[in-house]
């Protein structure tokens, strides 16, 4: 790759808590990742927009709001609609078993409260490449 890892971070819906996103930039841009932060509380059609738009590689979500089942897949159906073959990884408490589900619909990772950051980081470096 000739340039950085460039990842969108961002939340959707209604959801409000936005520490986890701004401690995860900090992070990313310390490992020599561009970070790109939208609008909190974006729709999912902005979402990819949005990540279309800044050639991201990566979109990582954080979500709080018991949505996940209803956004998540919607990006990642979104995305396929475009032809674009983006990473979306998310942040947040979701229950193991719609972890499951999501993974299935095609959310690449999903983190839990409290995964160390270099685990975040060293998985988006291995599916950048």
């Amino acid at each position: 790759m000739d340039r950085k890892i460039r990842i969108l971070l961002s939340k959707v819906g209604l959801d409000a808590h936005d520490r986890g996103i701004h401690v995860l930039e900090e992070a990313l841009h310390d490992a020599g990742m561009d970070v790109i932060v939208n609008s909190l509380g974006e729709k999912p059609e902005d979402i990819v927009r949005i990540a279309i738009e800044k050639d991201v590689d990566v979109i990582g979500i954080s979500i709080h709001s018991a949505t996940h089942n209803v956004y998540l897949p919607k990006i990642v159906k979104l995305l396929k609609k475009e032809n674009k073959d983006i990473p979306v990884i998310v942040g947040g408490i979701i229950p193991d078993e719609d972890a499951e589900k999501l993974k299935k619909a095609g959310v690449r990772e999903i983190f839990k409260p409290g995964e160390s950051l270099e685990k975040i980081i060293d998985f988006i470096k291995k599916t950048v490449k």
